[in-house]
């Protein structure tokens, strides 16, 4: 691909649909996304697929073993996923994810807040990164005089997410 190539922007429809993971033991993996974040299961394929997603939809994230069972996770500084994005609709919605994991003693890697947004960042049982965010709405995001987006990384409090 050309750099600094002028293209025309994508349909602001677009959505990106779900993720699909490739995971060492598929039991281990649902215990994680269904028993710790609350996923809900919608088909599997006995140990080799399983198919998520919350409030009934045909799936958010897929699970697989088919080219990764009782593989380990990749080595660092190599290419691939860096995480999976969870987004929750409200504060009180990710301060429950934050008490799941707490009460599963699932240890986060941080919680930061963007200014657009808050996260929370962990890995599941294969070492996959994956983040738990909220979104503020756009007229709070932090904006330069000039318009442009001045996101920034700040640490998250945690306690005062616990209260929401």
């Amino acid at each position: 691909m050309k750099e600094n190539l002028t293209v025309q922007p994508i349909d602001p429809r677009v959505t990106i649909g779900h993720v699909h993971l490739k995971v060492a033991d598929l039991e281990r993996a649902l215990n994680f996304y269904c028993g710790v974040l609350g996923f809900e299961l919608q088909q599997r394929f006995g140990s080799q697929a399983a198919f998520i997603s919350a409030g009934g939809y045909h799936h958010h994230i897929g699970l697989n073993t088919w080219e990764s069972a009782g593989g380990s996770p990749p080595p660092p500084r190599c290419t691939g996923l860096y995480h999976l994005a969870i987004f929750y609709p409200t504060r009180a919605t990710l301060a429950d994810a934050l008490r799941r994991l707490m009460q599963a003693g699932v240890e986060l890697d941080g919680a930061a807040d963007h200014g657009v947004s808050e996260a929370l960042y962990l890995r599941d049982p294969d070492g996959n990164g994956v983040e738990l965010y909220l979104d503020r709405p756009p007229e709070q995001w932090p904006r330069t005089p000039t318009g442009e987006l001045a996101m920034f990384t700040r640490a998250l409090d945690l306690a005062a997410l616990l209260k929401a």
